[in-house]
């Protein structure tokens, strides 16, 4: 999984109705469900700084650049929140392959265990099975 990859599959989580785009509500409602809070306000200004084609909405590309806009202290700031809330669903402090599977799977996305095991193995750079947050970021960063 590479990062344009990971944010595809984000991408595709937040984009509720399936249309291809992020509106201002999809946004409040994917932030809400990892444990942060954005008002619709703050959702309407961030879409609206990014939107590439004035349709009101974030495509793809315009999501690739939300998700690279930030100082670096910032995007490793939320690379640890998506590692804890989302990742780390059974609080191991890493990536395990049944908790990947799991977040795959509530992405809509179906793996199979063994799947998840060499996707872990392609980042796990001290062959433990599983990816801390030191491995994830450097998987993300790439």
């Amino acid at each position: 999984m590479n990062k344009c990859g990971a944010y595809n599959r984000v991408f595709q989580h937040f984009d509720e109705d399936k249309d291809g785009k992020i509106s201002a509500l999809e946004l409040c409602h994917c932030i809400g469900s990892i444990g942060g809070e954005l008002l619709i306000e703050e959702a309407e200004t961030v879409i609206e700084s990014l939107d590439s084609d004035g349709d009101g909405l974030l495509g793809l590309e315009d999501f690739f650049g939300l998700m690279e806009s930030g100082s670096e202290e910032d995007k490793i700031k939320d690379l640890r929140e998506a590692f804890d809330q989302v990742y780390d669903t059974d609080g191991a402090e890493c990536i395990t392959p049944k908790s990947l599977k799991c977040t795959l799977s509530r992405l809509g996305e179906s793996r199979t265990l063994e799947e998840c095991v060499l996707m872990i193995n392609q980042f796990d750079l001290d062959g433990n099975g599983v990816l801390t947050f030191e491995e994830f970021k450097v998987m993300m960063i790439q």
